[in-house]
């Protein structure tokens, strides 16, 4: 049967009238257009009038291997015809306990035990929870509280947003939110001119040694996004500042949560960001590239002193309660297999060290731009910071949305570039070529000369 033409246009409209979409104001599509999507190969994605668009940010970071990846493709068929999915209580899979012992075999030492969830919030919900009900179990109900870092983000969920610490979020839904105790963040941005990064998070590990002395009695965790803090416009600090955290929750008998949803698989230059600093967390949660950007899923992992905690008669009533109706979906596990085979295949990290580096040499002359206050990077992250004045890093007002301008010149261009307010960053699939990086590096000089301008 032939199916009829579809046209961009047509597709908005339809769109517009019953869809309400993530993190947008929906009145900014009276201007500004809906794309949708036919197909993807690789870094790309092609509308229905045949318009190809460089996904510089990996669809929000999920991305590792490109879309229509061929090795993913080929395990999830193979799934697909074998078993789409089955409860996970008092049911198993060989995909779910296949995935867990891998995840253990990679992750760092002492993660000995695998808790699966279905998104990065929800992976959030469970480490705060069970952290609390760790204590709970050991007798200690008086821990409640959760020390966060300023700029952070964890997801949008009532537990995830309260150990975050993006303004917006808090000022709207702060009435929902229970209390965390917040410190300064190490973000490298705030260093003194002439002082390295590492000296700058050292100098402001300061302030959560003080929060741990005075709190340590009533606090269940300290929750980071180890070395970027993404969504907080992808700052960034030295890995000395999570040496430090780590020996300070040992010492202070408190967990260390590690939230490498958007810094783990490869994204900072190891597989994973705490592998810098040398430590393993008390719980890990991991999500978007686990699946290399196919389907939803995370996981927790933590150790196994945790786990033994919860591990009793059930009229002990001390089991974990947590649960989701899709928690280990086979389909999701499987594809989150075929992407650590690749890992495990391919020197993926040694390429993405190349490709980090090339990175940097194309964006090397946005350093001189005199609205350009940072270009840092970690790995394969890369954020070029808007400012009105380099030399007093005063910053655009956000109501100008010098970002979008940038946002909609990629667009004209053929590249996804969704910048975080005026911090445009490339983090691309780590399939990109460099000629495809020179094409971003070009695309994004324009964007920024029109922004900085107009």
């Amino acid at each position: 049967m032939n199916r009829p033409i579809q046209h961009n246009a047509d597709l908005a409209a339809r769109d517009l009238s019953v869809v309400w979409h993530p993190c947008t104001q929906m009145k900014d599509h009276e201007s500004l257009p809906m794309i949708p999507i036919r197909r993807g190969e690789g870094i790309w994605l092609e509308d229905f009038e045949g318009n190809r668009y460089m996904d510089a940010i990996s669809s929000w970071w999920v991305n590792l291997f490109g879309h229509c990846n061929p090795h993913i493709n080929a395990a999830l068929t193979e799934q697909l015809n074998t078993l789409e999915h089955t409860l996970l209580a008092g049911f198993t899979h060989p995909a779910a306990i296949e995935l867990a012992e891998k995840l253990v075999s990679v992750t760092p030492p002492g993660l000995d035990r695998c808790f699966f969830a279905d998104n990065g919030s929800s992976a959030i919900e469970v480490a705060l929870k069970m952290s609390f009900h760790y204590w709970l179990n050991q007798g200690e109900p008086g821990r409640t509280k959760f020390i966060t870092l300023e700029n952070s983000y964890h997801g949008e969920t009532l537990g995830a947003l309260a150990v975050g610490n993006v303004e917006l979020y808090r000022d709207t839904y702060g009435p929902l939110l229970m209390e965390t105790i917040r410190v300064p963040s190490p973000d490298c941005f705030l260093r003194e001119q002439g002082e390295s990064c590492a000296d700058y998070s050292r100098r402001a590990f300061s302030h959560m040694e003080n929060a741990l002395e005075k709190h340590a009695g009533v606090v269940c965790a300290v929750i980071v996004e180890p070395l970027v803090q993404c969504a907080g416009s992808m700052r960034m600090y030295d890995p000395v500042y999570l040496s430090l955290l780590r020996e300070a929750c040992d010492r202070h008998n408190v967990h260390l949560i590690a939230d490498e949803i958007a810094v783990g698989f490869g994204r900072t230059g190891t597989l994973f960001a705490c592998e810098q600093a040398g430590i393993s967390p008390d719980f890990m949660c991991l999500s978007k590239g686990l699946t290399g950007g196919y389907l939803p899923l995370s996981t927790v992992l933590t150790r196994d002193v945790v786990y033994q905690a919860f591990y009793d008669d059930y009229e002990k009533l001390s089991a974990f309660l947590h649960s989701h109706s899709y928690t280990g979906n086979a389909l999701a596990c499987r594809a989150a297999l075929a992407t650590l085979e690749i890992f495990s295949g391919q020197d993926v990290i040694g390429q993405n060290h190349e490709l980090a580096r090339y990175m940097a040499n194309a964006t090397a002359h946005f350093q001189e731009h005199p609205n350009v206050a940072e270009v840092r990077q970690t790995g394969m992250i890369l954020a070029i910071e808007l400012v009105k004045d380099r030399k007093t890093r005063e910053p655009y007002a956000w109501q100008e949305r010098r970002g979008l301008k940038v946002y909609r010149h990629g667009l004209e261009c053929g590249v996804l570039l969704r910048p975080l307010g005026n911090v445009v960053y490339f983090m691309p699939p780590y399939v990109i070529s460099k000629d495809e990086i020179d094409t971003l590096a070009r695309v994004a000089w324009e964007g920024i000369l029109k922004a900085v301008t107009d």
